[in-house]
C-alpha cells in the first residue's frame, strides 16, 4: 500500500512546522513510527519483518525519519517549498540531537551542544532520540540523507556515472551505515561493503523506474552513457525503446550486478541473527535486475516488480542457504 500525497499532506498539517501541539509521549511516538513503517509495504518488506524483535522499534524510527524526509521532498510540490520543509526537518533533527547531549566523543556535536533550541516535538524525533542514545549514532548519516533529498529539488539529470555515484553516497549509503550501527557492528570494512550493497539497490531502483522518474522530470541514466550508446535526447523524451536503449540499460544493469557481487561479502560479517535479512535485500535487488533482463531491458513499457511468489522464492532460497551454513558450522552432514 502506498500512502498518497493527500494522506501525507494531512499528516504535514497535523505534525508540520505550522501545527500547534505538545511533544507526544515516547509510547505514542514509537507507535506512530511503527504504523508509518507498516503502511508502506512496498518498502518495509518481508526482510524487515524477519529482523530480531529487539530491533523493530529502532528500525521503525529510522525508517520513519527517512520516509518523512522523502515525502517532504517529493509530496509537497517540490522546489522552494520542499527545500523550506527539508530545512525545518534538519532543524528538528538538530533539536533531537540537542536532547541527546549525553552522547560522547562526537566532534560534530560541538556546534550544537550549547544551542538554545527547544526540544523536538515531532513524534518521529521523539522516537528517534531513543534510538540515537541507544546506539550512539552520529548525526552525519541522517544529515547526509537530507542532502540527497535537497539535491533532488535542483538536480534533475546526471551527466556522468561518477556524479550518480556521488548522489548515491548521500541518498542510499547512509541507510546501510545506519543498519550497521543498529546491529552494533560498524567498522570501515563493513561500511565499504554496505555502500556497495546500498548503491547497487539504489541503481536497481533507478533502472526499474526509468519511466516513473521521466514522468516527474528526473533522469538517472548518465548523459555520458546515453551518448556512448547513441541514445538521443529525442529518444529519451519520447520514451523510445530502441536497440541503443536496450544496450544502455543492459550496461547499467551489469554495473549494479557487479556491486551486488562485491557487497555479498558483507553477509558473513554481520551478526548471525541479521544475516538472512541482508541476504534477502541483496537477493531482492538482484532479482529486480533479472526481471529487467527477462523483459529484454525494456523498462519503458513495463515496470519490473517482484511478485509475492518471487518474494517467497527469495525467502526460501535465503533460508536454505542459512540452514546449510548452520549445518556446516555444526559439522553435521545434511540429510
Amino acid at each position: 500500500m502506498r500512502v498518497t500525497t493527500a494522506n501525507f499532506l494531512q499528516e504535514l498539517a497535523r505534525w508540520g512546522p505550522d501545527a500547534s501541539y505538545a511533544a507526544p509521549s515516547p509510547h505514542f511516538a514509537g507507535s506512530y513510527c511503527r504504523r508509518l513503517a507498516q503502511s508502506h509495504y512496498e518498502n518495509f518488506s518481508v526482510a524487515s519483518l524477519l529482523l530480531p524483535r529487539r530491533l523493530w522499534p529502532h528500525f521503525h524510527a529510522v525508517y520513519a525519519y527517512c520516509r518523512w524526509a522523502d515525502d517532504l521532498g517529493d509530496e509537497t510540490g517540490g522546489g522552494a517549498r520542499a527545500l523550506q520543509l527539508l530545512a525545518w526537518w534538519r532543524e528538528e533533527l538538530l533539536r533531537c540531537y540537542d536532547s541527546c547531549q549525553d552522547l560522547l566523543g562526537d566532534p560534530s556535536r560541538k556546534n550544537h551542544a550549547n544551542s538554545a533550541r527547544p526540544l523536538p516535538r515531532h513524534p518521529i524525533m521523539v522516537a528517534l532520540a531513543r534510538t540515537i542514545r541507544r546506539f550512539n549514532i552520529p548525526p552525519v548519516l541522517f544529515l547526509d540523507l537530507l542532502k540527497a533529498f535537497e539535491q533532488d529539488q535542483t538536480v534533475k539529470d546526471y551527466d556522468t556515472y561518477a556524479q550518480l555515484l556521488e548522489y548515491c553516497r548521500y541518498s542510499a549509503n547512509p541507510v546501510g551505515r545506519l543498519v550497521l550501527y543498529l546491529c552494533e557492528c560498524y567498522d570501515e570494512r563493513r561500511a565499504h561493503l554496505s555502500d556497495c550493497v546500498c548503491t547497487a539497490l539504489q541503481l536497481a531502483n533507478f533502472w526499474q523506474d526509468v519511466r516513473r522518474d521521466a514522468d516527474i522530470g528526473r533522469v538517472y541514466l548518465p548523459g555520458e552513457d546515453r551518448r556512448r550508446f547513441g541514445y538521443t535526447p529525442e529518444d529519451l523524451g519520447g520514451g523510445r525503446c530502441t536497440p541503443a536503449f536496450r544496450a544502455l540499460v543492459r550496461f547499467e544493469v551489469e554495473r549494479a550486478r557487479e556491486l551486488f557481487h562485491r557487497g555479498q561479502a558483507l553477509v558473513p560479517l554481520m551478526p548471525g541473527d541479521v544475516q538472512i535479512d541482508i541476504e534477502l535485500f541483496i537477493r531482492g535487488g538482484v532479482c529486480i535486475l533479472d526481471k529487467i533482463a527477462a523483459q529484454n531491458f525494456d523498462v519503458w513499457q513495463k515496470r519490473p516488480t517482484l511478485s509475492k511468489w518471487d518474494q517467497a522464492a527469495i525467502l526460501g532460497r535465503a533460508a536454505w542457504t542459512k540452514l546449510v551454513s548452520l549445518v556446516a558450522r555444526a559439522g553435521l552432514a545434511p540429510a
